[in-house]
Protein backbone atom coordinates (compact mmCIF):
# COMPACT_ATOMS: atom_id res chain seq x y z
CA UNK A 1 0.00 0.00 0.00
CA UNK A 2 3.13 2.35 -0.86
CA UNK A 3 3.12 4.66 -3.44
CA UNK A 4 6.16 4.38 -6.38
CA UNK A 5 6.06 7.85 -6.75
CA UNK A 6 8.30 10.30 -4.80
CA UNK A 7 5.75 13.71 -3.50
CA UNK A 8 7.30 16.89 -3.11
CA UNK A 9 8.78 18.25 -0.40
CA UNK A 10 7.04 21.06 1.59
CA UNK A 11 3.61 19.10 2.08
CA UNK A 12 1.13 20.18 4.73
CA UNK A 13 2.21 18.66 7.98
CA UNK A 14 -0.07 15.53 8.62
CA UNK A 15 -1.82 15.75 5.17
CA UNK A 16 -0.51 12.19 3.81
CA UNK A 17 -0.42 10.69 7.40
CA UNK A 18 -4.01 11.34 7.23
CA UNK A 19 -4.39 10.01 3.81
CA UNK A 20 -2.41 6.63 4.68
CA UNK A 21 -4.49 6.28 7.79
CA UNK A 22 -7.48 6.54 5.31
CA UNK A 23 -6.02 3.82 3.16
CA UNK A 24 -5.17 1.74 5.97
CA UNK A 25 -9.31 2.06 7.73
CA UNK A 26 -10.45 1.18 4.06
CA UNK A 27 -8.61 -1.94 3.69
CA UNK A 28 -9.62 -3.42 6.92
CA UNK A 29 -13.41 -1.57 7.04
CA UNK A 30 -12.54 0.30 9.92
CA UNK A 31 -15.78 2.08 10.04
CA UNK A 32 -15.45 4.30 13.03
CA UNK A 33 -11.74 5.48 11.45
CA UNK A 34 -13.76 6.23 8.20
CA UNK A 35 -16.27 8.27 9.70
CA UNK A 36 -13.33 10.05 11.46
CA UNK A 37 -11.62 10.74 8.52
CA UNK A 38 -14.70 12.05 6.56
CA UNK A 39 -15.77 15.82 7.54
CA UNK A 40 -18.80 15.61 9.31
CA UNK A 41 -21.91 17.47 8.39
CA UNK A 42 -24.71 18.00 5.28
CA UNK A 43 -22.42 19.01 2.86
CA UNK A 44 -19.43 16.38 2.57
CA UNK A 45 -19.50 14.59 -0.84
CA UNK A 46 -18.78 10.83 -2.29
CA UNK A 47 -19.41 10.48 -5.84
CA UNK A 48 -18.84 6.87 -8.03
CA UNK A 49 -20.04 5.31 -10.64
CA UNK A 50 -23.35 4.71 -8.96
CA UNK A 51 -24.12 8.41 -8.22
CA UNK A 52 -23.73 10.75 -5.67
CA UNK A 53 -24.00 10.84 -1.90
CA UNK A 54 -24.63 14.09 -0.61
CA UNK A 55 -23.70 14.54 3.74
CA UNK A 56 -21.72 12.42 6.12
CA UNK A 57 -24.39 10.31 7.77
CA UNK A 58 -25.64 9.30 3.84
CA UNK A 59 -21.64 8.38 3.19
CA UNK A 60 -21.36 6.14 6.94
CA UNK A 61 -24.64 4.46 5.81
CA UNK A 62 -23.29 3.50 2.55
CA UNK A 63 -20.18 1.90 3.66
CA UNK A 64 -21.67 -0.15 6.47
CA UNK A 65 -23.81 -1.69 4.03
CA UNK A 66 -21.22 -2.27 1.56
CA UNK A 67 -18.95 -4.74 3.11
CA UNK A 68 -15.77 -3.36 3.00
CA UNK A 69 -14.12 -1.94 -0.40
CA UNK A 70 -12.53 -4.04 -2.69
CA UNK A 71 -8.57 -4.81 -2.14
CA UNK A 72 -6.55 -2.54 -3.31
CA UNK A 73 -2.56 -1.20 -3.84
CA UNK A 74 -2.08 2.14 -4.08
CA UNK A 75 0.58 2.54 -6.84
CA UNK A 76 0.89 6.06 -7.39
CA UNK A 77 -0.01 9.71 -5.79
CA UNK A 78 0.27 13.28 -6.35
CA UNK A 79 -0.87 16.04 -4.72
CA UNK A 80 -1.89 19.58 -5.32
CA UNK A 81 -1.69 21.94 -2.47
CA UNK A 82 -4.45 24.55 -2.21
CA UNK A 83 -3.26 26.92 0.92
CA UNK A 84 -1.90 25.34 4.35
CA UNK A 85 -5.17 24.05 5.19
CA UNK A 86 -6.44 22.72 1.80
CA UNK A 87 -5.42 20.09 -0.49
CA UNK A 88 -6.33 17.84 -3.49
CA UNK A 89 -4.69 14.09 -2.68
CA UNK A 90 -5.15 12.14 -6.26
CA UNK A 91 -4.24 8.53 -6.34
CA UNK A 92 -3.99 5.55 -8.83
CA UNK A 93 -4.61 1.78 -7.44
CA UNK A 94 -4.25 -1.36 -8.83
CA UNK A 95 -7.13 -4.14 -7.63
CA UNK A 96 -5.94 -7.37 -6.78
CA UNK A 97 -8.62 -8.26 -9.21
CA UNK A 98 -7.43 -6.93 -11.90
CA UNK A 99 -7.50 -3.39 -13.58
CA UNK A 100 -7.11 -0.44 -11.99
CA UNK A 101 -8.83 2.49 -10.20
CA UNK A 102 -8.90 6.23 -9.38
CA UNK A 103 -9.69 8.43 -6.30
CA UNK A 104 -9.61 11.94 -5.57
CA UNK A 105 -9.84 13.52 -2.69
CA UNK A 106 -9.99 16.82 -1.58
CA UNK A 107 -8.61 17.54 2.50
CA UNK A 108 -8.78 20.29 4.62
CA UNK A 109 -7.21 20.77 8.14
CA UNK A 110 -9.55 21.12 10.93
CA UNK A 111 -9.17 21.75 14.37
CA UNK A 112 -9.19 17.76 14.97
CA UNK A 113 -6.91 16.91 12.04
CA UNK A 114 -7.30 16.36 8.42
CA UNK A 115 -10.34 14.89 6.82
CA UNK A 116 -12.07 14.46 3.81
CA UNK A 117 -14.73 17.40 2.58
CA UNK A 118 -14.94 15.62 -1.32
CA UNK A 119 -14.08 12.57 -2.89
CA UNK A 120 -14.90 10.81 -6.01
CA UNK A 121 -13.75 7.24 -6.83
CA UNK A 122 -13.25 4.83 -9.98
CA UNK A 123 -12.67 1.75 -10.63
CA UNK A 124 -12.26 -0.80 -13.77
CA UNK A 125 -15.90 -1.57 -14.79
CA UNK A 126 -16.92 -5.23 -14.99
CA UNK A 127 -16.50 -7.09 -18.72
CA UNK A 128 -19.93 -8.41 -17.25
CA UNK A 129 -22.39 -6.91 -14.81
CA UNK A 130 -23.97 -10.45 -13.55
CA UNK A 131 -26.19 -8.29 -12.24
CA UNK A 132 -27.79 -7.28 -14.88
CA UNK A 133 -26.97 -10.28 -17.29
CA UNK A 134 -27.05 -13.98 -16.72
CA UNK A 135 -25.41 -14.15 -20.78
CA UNK A 136 -24.50 -11.28 -23.27
CA UNK A 137 -23.12 -11.07 -26.42
CA UNK A 138 -22.23 -8.72 -29.21
CA UNK A 139 -24.95 -10.06 -30.35
CA UNK A 140 -26.06 -13.37 -28.36
CA UNK A 141 -28.82 -13.19 -31.20
CA UNK A 142 -28.51 -11.43 -34.63
CA UNK A 143 -31.31 -10.29 -36.11
CA UNK A 144 -32.88 -10.42 -39.98
CA UNK A 145 -31.21 -7.61 -41.27
CA UNK A 146 -33.70 -5.71 -42.74
CA UNK A 147 -37.01 -5.50 -40.56
CA UNK A 148 -38.97 -1.88 -38.76
CA UNK A 149 -36.19 -2.58 -35.42
CA UNK A 150 -33.40 -3.18 -37.61
CA UNK A 151 -30.75 -1.54 -35.08
CA UNK A 152 -32.37 -1.98 -32.13
CA UNK A 153 -31.20 -4.47 -29.47
CA UNK A 154 -33.02 -6.34 -26.99
CA UNK A 155 -32.44 -7.69 -22.97
CA UNK A 156 -34.74 -10.53 -22.52
CA UNK A 157 -35.82 -11.32 -19.44
CA UNK A 158 -34.61 -14.83 -18.54
CA UNK A 159 -38.32 -16.02 -18.67
CA UNK A 160 -38.29 -16.65 -21.83
CA UNK A 161 -37.13 -19.32 -24.48
CA UNK A 162 -33.79 -18.53 -26.56
CA UNK A 163 -32.70 -20.95 -28.41
CA UNK A 164 -29.82 -22.85 -27.72
CA UNK A 165 -30.09 -21.54 -24.24
CA UNK A 166 -31.43 -22.35 -20.69
CA UNK A 167 -34.42 -20.90 -18.81
CA UNK A 168 -32.83 -19.68 -15.27
CA UNK A 169 -36.02 -18.04 -13.77
CA UNK A 170 -33.49 -16.29 -11.52
CA UNK A 171 -32.52 -19.19 -9.69
CA UNK A 172 -28.91 -20.77 -9.72
CA UNK A 173 -30.55 -24.01 -9.05
CA UNK A 174 -32.91 -24.02 -11.68
CA UNK A 175 -30.52 -23.07 -13.86
CA UNK A 176 -28.14 -25.86 -13.25
CA UNK A 177 -31.11 -28.26 -13.96
CA UNK A 178 -32.65 -26.75 -16.85
CA UNK A 179 -31.82 -28.42 -20.62
CA UNK A 180 -31.11 -25.89 -23.84
CA UNK A 181 -34.34 -24.87 -25.43
CA UNK A 182 -34.73 -25.80 -28.77
CA UNK A 183 -36.10 -23.25 -30.35
CA UNK A 184 -36.82 -19.00 -29.12
CA UNK A 185 -40.47 -18.31 -27.64
CA UNK A 186 -42.68 -16.62 -30.28
CA UNK A 187 -42.36 -12.78 -29.30
CA UNK A 188 -38.62 -13.25 -29.14
CA UNK A 189 -39.03 -14.63 -32.54
CA UNK A 190 -40.98 -11.89 -33.67
CA UNK A 191 -38.61 -9.22 -32.36
CA UNK A 192 -35.69 -11.16 -34.22
CA UNK A 193 -37.14 -11.41 -37.07
CA UNK A 194 -37.97 -7.46 -37.57
CA UNK A 195 -34.54 -7.07 -37.42
CA UNK A 196 -33.61 -6.74 -33.64
CA UNK A 197 -30.40 -8.26 -32.09
CA UNK A 198 -30.73 -9.70 -28.40
CA UNK A 199 -27.90 -8.38 -26.30
CA UNK A 200 -28.30 -11.15 -24.08
CA UNK A 201 -30.64 -12.83 -21.21
CA UNK A 202 -31.81 -10.60 -18.70
CA UNK A 203 -31.56 -11.14 -14.96
CA UNK A 204 -35.41 -11.69 -13.18
CA UNK A 205 -36.57 -11.78 -9.59
CA UNK A 206 -36.77 -15.49 -8.78
CA UNK A 207 -39.94 -17.41 -10.75
CA UNK A 208 -40.57 -13.71 -11.31
CA UNK A 209 -42.34 -13.44 -8.07
CA UNK A 210 -41.15 -10.19 -6.70
CA UNK A 211 -41.88 -7.00 -7.45
CA UNK A 212 -38.44 -4.68 -5.99
CA UNK A 213 -35.58 -6.53 -8.04
CA UNK A 214 -33.57 -7.89 -5.21
CA UNK A 215 -32.73 -10.99 -5.94
CA UNK A 216 -30.67 -12.30 -3.77
CA UNK A 217 -28.82 -15.11 -5.70
CA UNK A 218 -26.88 -12.43 -7.57
CA UNK A 219 -27.67 -9.41 -6.82
CA UNK A 220 -29.78 -6.18 -7.44
CA UNK A 221 -29.00 -5.07 -10.55
CA UNK A 222 -28.03 -0.85 -10.01
CA UNK A 223 -31.02 1.79 -10.68
CA UNK A 224 -29.12 4.52 -12.86
CA UNK A 225 -31.60 7.04 -12.50
CA UNK A 226 -32.43 6.66 -8.51
CA UNK A 227 -28.32 5.78 -7.41
CA UNK A 228 -28.46 2.74 -4.74
CA UNK A 229 -32.04 2.57 -4.58
CA UNK A 230 -34.46 -0.86 -5.86
CA UNK A 231 -34.50 -1.16 -9.58
CA UNK A 232 -38.03 -2.75 -9.66
CA UNK A 233 -38.99 -6.05 -10.78
CA UNK A 234 -39.27 -8.89 -11.38
CA UNK A 235 -38.34 -7.73 -15.16
CA UNK A 236 -35.43 -6.02 -12.96
CA UNK A 237 -32.26 -6.92 -15.65
CA UNK A 238 -34.32 -5.87 -19.06
CA UNK A 239 -35.08 -2.62 -17.67
CA UNK A 240 -31.87 -1.50 -16.18
CA UNK A 241 -30.18 -2.94 -18.95
CA UNK A 242 -32.63 -0.62 -20.68
CA UNK A 243 -31.82 2.44 -18.56
CA UNK A 244 -28.01 2.21 -18.88
CA UNK A 245 -28.72 2.40 -22.60
CA UNK A 246 -26.94 -1.05 -22.98
CA UNK A 247 -30.18 -2.56 -24.98
CA UNK A 248 -32.87 -0.08 -26.75
CA UNK A 249 -36.16 -2.90 -25.89
CA UNK A 250 -35.96 -4.62 -22.26
CA UNK A 251 -38.61 -7.00 -23.15
CA UNK A 252 -40.39 -8.41 -19.65
CA UNK A 253 -43.27 -10.06 -18.25
CA UNK A 254 -45.98 -8.23 -16.04
CA UNK A 255 -48.15 -10.00 -13.94
CA UNK A 256 -48.59 -7.83 -10.81
CA UNK A 257 -46.93 -5.21 -12.20
CA UNK A 258 -43.60 -6.17 -13.07
CA UNK A 259 -43.01 -4.22 -16.23
CA UNK A 260 -45.08 -1.22 -14.67
CA UNK A 261 -43.04 -0.69 -11.25
CA UNK A 262 -39.35 -0.96 -12.80
CA UNK A 263 -40.37 1.33 -15.43
CA UNK A 264 -41.65 3.42 -12.49
CA UNK A 265 -38.94 3.47 -10.74
CA UNK A 266 -35.90 4.02 -13.32
CA UNK A 267 -37.75 6.74 -15.94
CA UNK A 268 -38.90 4.27 -18.79
CA UNK A 269 -42.17 3.75 -21.08
CA UNK A 270 -43.13 0.65 -20.77
CA UNK A 271 -46.46 -1.51 -21.54
CA UNK A 272 -47.99 -4.43 -20.01
CA UNK A 273 -50.42 -5.81 -22.89
CA UNK A 274 -53.50 -6.89 -22.79
CA UNK A 275 -54.21 -10.79 -21.23
CA UNK A 276 -53.34 -12.77 -24.47
CA UNK A 277 -52.64 -9.99 -26.72
CA UNK A 278 -48.79 -11.02 -27.34
CA UNK A 279 -48.26 -14.54 -27.57
CA UNK A 280 -46.81 -16.44 -24.33
CA UNK A 281 -45.83 -19.97 -25.36
CA UNK A 282 -42.24 -20.98 -24.86
CA UNK A 283 -42.73 -18.68 -21.52
CA UNK A 284 -42.12 -19.90 -18.26
CA UNK A 285 -45.10 -19.37 -16.63
CA UNK A 286 -46.10 -17.50 -12.44
CA UNK A 287 -49.63 -17.21 -12.66
CA UNK A 288 -50.66 -17.74 -16.09
CA UNK A 289 -54.53 -16.04 -15.13
CA UNK A 290 -52.68 -12.72 -14.58
CA UNK A 291 -48.98 -13.04 -16.83
CA UNK A 292 -48.78 -10.48 -19.83
CA UNK A 293 -45.72 -9.85 -22.15
CA UNK A 294 -44.32 -6.50 -21.62
CA UNK A 295 -41.84 -4.02 -22.71
CA UNK A 296 -39.86 -0.89 -21.73
CA UNK A 297 -38.14 1.31 -23.70
CA UNK A 298 -36.55 4.93 -23.25
CA UNK A 299 -38.72 6.58 -25.65
CA UNK A 300 -42.10 6.61 -26.12
CA UNK A 301 -41.91 6.04 -29.97
CA UNK A 302 -39.98 2.77 -29.53
CA UNK A 303 -42.20 1.72 -27.44
CA UNK A 304 -44.54 1.30 -30.58
CA UNK A 305 -43.00 0.50 -32.82
CA UNK A 306 -42.27 -2.39 -30.93
CA UNK A 307 -45.99 -2.57 -30.50
CA UNK A 308 -46.54 -2.96 -34.35
CA UNK A 309 -44.67 -5.78 -34.44
CA UNK A 310 -46.23 -7.95 -31.72
CA UNK A 311 -48.98 -6.65 -31.14
CA UNK A 312 -52.73 -7.61 -33.04
CA UNK A 313 -54.31 -5.28 -35.79
CA UNK A 314 -57.01 -2.94 -33.95
CA UNK A 315 -59.21 -0.33 -35.22
CA UNK A 316 -58.47 2.92 -35.57
CA UNK A 317 -57.64 5.15 -32.10
CA UNK A 318 -60.70 6.04 -30.21
CA UNK A 319 -60.97 9.28 -28.28
CA UNK A 320 -61.96 9.02 -24.38
CA UNK A 321 -62.27 10.70 -21.55
CA UNK A 322 -59.36 10.63 -19.24
CA UNK A 323 -59.92 10.62 -15.88
CA UNK A 324 -57.78 10.84 -12.86
CA UNK A 325 -58.78 8.30 -10.23
CA UNK A 326 -58.37 10.33 -6.95
CA UNK A 327 -59.09 7.98 -4.92
CA UNK A 328 -56.24 5.43 -6.55
CA UNK A 329 -53.97 9.35 -6.30
CA UNK A 330 -54.70 9.45 -2.59
CA UNK A 331 -52.50 6.09 -2.05
CA UNK A 332 -49.45 7.46 -3.26
CA UNK A 333 -46.67 8.76 -1.00
CA UNK A 334 -47.12 13.14 -1.40
CA UNK A 335 -44.45 14.14 -3.71
CA UNK A 336 -45.70 11.18 -6.30
CA UNK A 337 -48.59 12.06 -5.92
CA UNK A 338 -48.00 16.12 -6.91
CA UNK A 339 -45.73 14.85 -9.77
CA UNK A 340 -49.05 12.83 -10.66
CA UNK A 341 -51.57 16.12 -10.22
CA UNK A 342 -48.98 18.12 -12.33
CA UNK A 343 -49.42 15.79 -14.77
CA UNK A 344 -52.84 15.67 -14.80
CA UNK A 345 -53.00 19.54 -14.37
CA UNK A 346 -50.81 20.31 -17.48
CA UNK A 347 -53.11 17.55 -19.97
CA UNK A 348 -55.79 19.71 -19.11
CA UNK A 349 -59.06 17.73 -20.16
CA UNK A 350 -58.92 15.11 -16.89
CA UNK A 351 -61.95 14.20 -15.60
CA UNK A 352 -61.21 14.26 -11.84
CA UNK A 353 -63.25 11.48 -9.91
CA UNK A 354 -63.12 8.30 -8.04
CA UNK A 355 -62.40 4.87 -9.09
CA UNK A 356 -63.91 2.97 -6.03
CA UNK A 357 -61.88 1.40 -3.84
CA UNK A 358 -63.65 0.40 -0.58
CA UNK A 359 -62.70 -2.65 -2.21
CA UNK A 360 -59.34 -2.37 -2.96
CA UNK A 361 -58.37 -4.76 -0.35
CA UNK A 362 -60.67 -7.95 -1.39
CA UNK A 363 -59.57 -7.27 -4.46
CA UNK A 364 -55.64 -7.34 -3.98
CA UNK A 365 -56.20 -10.66 -1.88
CA UNK A 366 -58.80 -12.05 -4.38
CA UNK A 367 -55.13 -11.77 -6.76
CA UNK A 368 -52.97 -13.06 -4.19
CA UNK A 369 -54.81 -16.00 -3.60
CA UNK A 370 -55.08 -16.93 -7.12
CA UNK A 371 -51.51 -16.06 -7.94
CA UNK A 372 -50.46 -18.12 -5.30
CA UNK A 373 -52.14 -20.95 -6.34
CA UNK A 374 -51.17 -20.67 -9.89
CA UNK A 375 -47.53 -20.09 -8.81
CA UNK A 376 -47.96 -23.12 -6.75
CA UNK A 377 -49.32 -25.41 -9.41
CA UNK A 378 -46.81 -24.41 -11.59
CA UNK A 379 -43.75 -25.18 -9.79
CA UNK A 380 -44.62 -27.73 -6.71
CA UNK A 381 -42.88 -30.62 -7.93
CA UNK A 382 -39.62 -28.46 -8.97
CA UNK A 383 -39.55 -26.41 -5.44
CA UNK A 384 -41.07 -29.15 -2.79
CA UNK A 385 -38.00 -31.26 -3.41
CA UNK A 386 -35.78 -28.52 -3.48
CA UNK A 387 -36.71 -25.47 -1.10
CA UNK A 388 -33.36 -24.81 0.32
CA UNK A 389 -32.40 -23.45 -2.81
CA UNK A 390 -34.84 -20.28 -2.97
CA UNK A 391 -34.63 -16.98 -1.43
CA UNK A 392 -36.26 -16.58 2.04
CA UNK A 393 -38.83 -14.66 0.32
CA UNK A 394 -39.80 -16.52 -2.29
CA UNK A 395 -39.79 -19.34 -0.14
CA UNK A 396 -42.17 -18.48 2.23
CA UNK A 397 -44.53 -17.29 -0.54
CA UNK A 398 -44.48 -20.55 -2.04
CA UNK A 399 -44.62 -22.37 1.18
CA UNK A 400 -47.79 -20.15 2.01
CA UNK A 401 -49.14 -21.20 -1.34
CA UNK A 402 -49.00 -24.86 -0.27
CA UNK A 403 -50.89 -24.23 2.81
CA UNK A 404 -54.06 -22.71 1.14
CA UNK A 405 -56.81 -24.23 1.26
CA UNK A 406 -58.95 -25.73 -1.83
CA UNK A 407 -62.21 -23.79 -0.35
CA UNK A 408 -60.52 -20.77 -0.53
CA UNK A 409 -58.64 -20.75 -3.96
CA UNK A 410 -61.86 -21.63 -5.32
CA UNK A 411 -63.95 -19.44 -3.55
CA UNK A 412 -61.07 -16.11 -4.79
CA UNK A 413 -61.16 -17.89 -7.91
CA UNK A 414 -65.01 -17.35 -8.19
CA UNK A 415 -64.78 -13.74 -6.87
CA UNK A 416 -62.59 -12.85 -9.50
CA UNK A 417 -65.17 -13.42 -12.08
CA UNK A 418 -67.06 -10.88 -10.77
CA UNK A 419 -64.34 -8.26 -10.05
CA UNK A 420 -63.36 -8.55 -13.42
CA UNK A 421 -66.43 -7.64 -15.03
CA UNK A 422 -67.12 -5.10 -12.27
CA UNK A 423 -62.94 -3.27 -13.55
CA UNK A 424 -63.92 -3.15 -16.78
CA UNK A 425 -67.31 -1.94 -16.22
CA UNK A 426 -65.48 1.23 -14.43
CA UNK A 427 -62.87 1.30 -16.74
CA UNK A 428 -65.38 0.95 -19.40
CA UNK A 429 -64.49 3.11 -23.05
CA UNK A 430 -62.15 5.76 -20.60
CA UNK A 431 -58.49 5.92 -20.00
CA UNK A 432 -58.09 6.07 -16.90
CA UNK A 433 -55.30 7.74 -14.74
CA UNK A 434 -53.46 6.50 -11.51
CA UNK A 435 -49.69 6.33 -9.79
CA UNK A 436 -47.78 3.76 -11.28
CA UNK A 437 -46.20 2.87 -8.27
CA UNK A 438 -47.26 4.67 -4.77
CA UNK A 439 -43.76 5.59 -4.03
CA UNK A 440 -40.30 6.51 -5.95
CA UNK A 441 -37.75 3.79 -5.21
CA UNK A 442 -36.91 2.43 -1.86
CA UNK A 443 -33.26 1.96 -0.55
CA UNK A 444 -32.73 -1.81 0.26
CA UNK A 445 -34.39 -2.64 3.19
CA UNK A 446 -36.72 -0.58 2.95
CA UNK A 447 -39.28 -2.58 0.79
CA UNK A 448 -41.33 -4.11 3.19
CA UNK A 449 -45.11 -6.02 3.19
CA UNK A 450 -47.22 -2.76 3.38
CA UNK A 451 -45.50 -1.17 0.49
CA UNK A 452 -46.04 -4.60 -1.23
CA UNK A 453 -49.14 -4.66 -0.56
CA UNK A 454 -50.52 -0.53 -1.33
CA UNK A 455 -48.32 -1.74 -4.43
CA UNK A 456 -50.34 -4.42 -5.13
CA UNK A 457 -53.55 -2.34 -4.65
CA UNK A 458 -52.87 -0.33 -8.01
CA UNK A 459 -51.12 -2.66 -10.30
CA UNK A 460 -53.55 -5.48 -9.86
CA UNK A 461 -56.27 -3.41 -11.35
CA UNK A 462 -54.83 -4.08 -14.63
CA UNK A 463 -53.74 -7.80 -13.82
CA UNK A 464 -57.55 -8.66 -13.03
CA UNK A 465 -59.06 -7.16 -15.96
CA UNK A 466 -56.70 -8.35 -18.38
CA UNK A 467 -55.89 -4.55 -18.92
CA UNK A 468 -53.55 -2.63 -20.96
CA UNK A 469 -51.66 -0.61 -18.97
CA UNK A 470 -48.73 2.47 -19.79
CA UNK A 471 -46.29 3.94 -17.65
CA UNK A 472 -45.53 7.38 -18.29
CA UNK A 473 -42.49 8.37 -16.95
CA UNK A 474 -42.36 11.32 -13.99
CA UNK A 475 -40.16 12.96 -11.91
CA UNK A 476 -40.74 14.11 -8.34
CA UNK A 477 -39.88 17.69 -6.91
CA UNK A 478 -36.47 15.70 -5.58
CA UNK A 479 -35.70 14.88 -9.20
CA UNK A 480 -36.79 11.10 -8.57
CA UNK A 481 -38.44 8.65 -11.32
CA UNK A 482 -42.00 8.17 -10.35
CA UNK A 483 -45.01 7.28 -13.13
CA UNK A 484 -48.36 7.76 -13.95
CA UNK A 485 -50.41 4.74 -15.44
CA UNK A 486 -52.40 4.78 -18.35
CA UNK A 487 -55.04 2.01 -18.32
CA UNK A 488 -57.53 1.28 -20.87
CA UNK A 489 -60.27 -1.56 -21.70
CA UNK A 490 -58.40 -5.03 -23.58
CA UNK A 491 -57.86 -4.94 -26.82
CA UNK A 492 -56.80 -0.88 -26.45
CA UNK A 493 -53.28 -1.26 -26.68
CA UNK A 494 -52.56 0.69 -29.63
CA UNK A 495 -54.48 3.22 -28.39
CA UNK A 496 -52.35 3.39 -25.44
CA UNK A 497 -49.32 3.50 -27.18
CA UNK A 498 -50.57 6.01 -29.63
CA UNK A 499 -51.78 8.22 -27.06
CA UNK A 500 -48.59 7.98 -25.12
CA UNK A 501 -46.51 9.73 -28.26
CA UNK A 502 -48.62 12.35 -27.80
CA UNK A 503 -47.69 13.39 -23.98
CA UNK A 504 -43.91 13.83 -24.24
CA UNK A 505 -44.77 17.69 -24.63
CA UNK A 506 -46.00 17.52 -21.12
CA UNK A 507 -43.07 16.10 -19.60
Amino acid sequence: MAATEPLPDGLPAGLMDAFWAYEHALMTDDLEALDRLFAPGPGTLRTDAAGMLVGHDAISAFRGGRGGAPRRTVVETQVQVVDDDNALVMAVTELTRGGRGQQTQLWQRRAGGWVVTAAHVAVSAPALDTRIWRVAGDPLVAGFEDGPLAGETVAVKDLYAVAGHRIGAGNPSYLAAAPPETRHARVVGRLLDAGADVTGIARTDEFAWSLFGDNEHYGAPPNPHAPRRLPGGSSSGSATATSLGQVSIGLGTDTGGSIRVPSSWQGLWGIRTSRNAVPRDSLLALAPTFDAVGWMTRDPGLLARVGDVLLPPSPPPASSDVVLATDLLALATPDVRAAVEAFARSWGTVIREPFGTRELAEWRQAFVTVQSSEAWRQHASWVASRPSTLTPAVRGRFEAAARQPAADVARAAESLTGIRLDVRHRVADRILLLPTTPSVAPYPGQADQQLRDTMLELTSIAGIGGLPAVNVPLRTADGLPCGVCLVAAPGRDRDLLALAGTLTSLL
